[in-house]
């Protein structure tokens, strides 16, 4: 079975309010998981989504001499694999990768509508990166 737990010796016992305590906790787990998912790793420059989304596209096999794939078995195989919260956020990073006026070194080759620097939009799902 499990642990046991053995009561502190007494004296020791610090009461606090169940409010306290679970504003206390709570923020620093906010905190924590903000941080964790928002800052970008040294080495790569890259969040935690955006490396899922490359790890997708190792997995299948695009490299820069890799014929290009559609942007839909991209987004099928993150969210199916890595990141199961919904294809429209993995597309948008994904096409975000792609453009070379949103980061100083793009890290995915695009084909086709990635959209443009004067704000109109990519393509839907048709459009077909590959890992560059």
């Amino acid at each position: 079975m499990g642990k046991q737990l053995i009561p502190p010796p007494s004296g020791n016992v610090e009461e606090i309010a169940l409010r306290e305590a679970l504003e206390q906790r709570y923020l620093s787990y906010a905190l924590s998981t903000i941080m964790h998912r928002a800052y970008r790793t040294r080495a790569t420059a890259s969040n935690r989504f955006h490396r899922r989304i490359l790890y997708g596209m190792h997995l299948l096999r695009l490299d820069p001499k890799a014929a290009f794939k559609k942007s839909a078995k991209i987004v099928g195989d993150v969210m199916g694999s890595f990141h199961p919260h919904g294809d429209q956020a993995i597309y948008d990073a994904l096409v975000r990768l792609a453009q070379d006026f949103a980061s100083r070194y793009p890290l995915v080759d695009g084909q086709g509508n990635f959209g443009n620097i004067a704000g109109d939009n990519a393509a839907a799902y048709p459009a077909t990166p590959k890992h560059g």
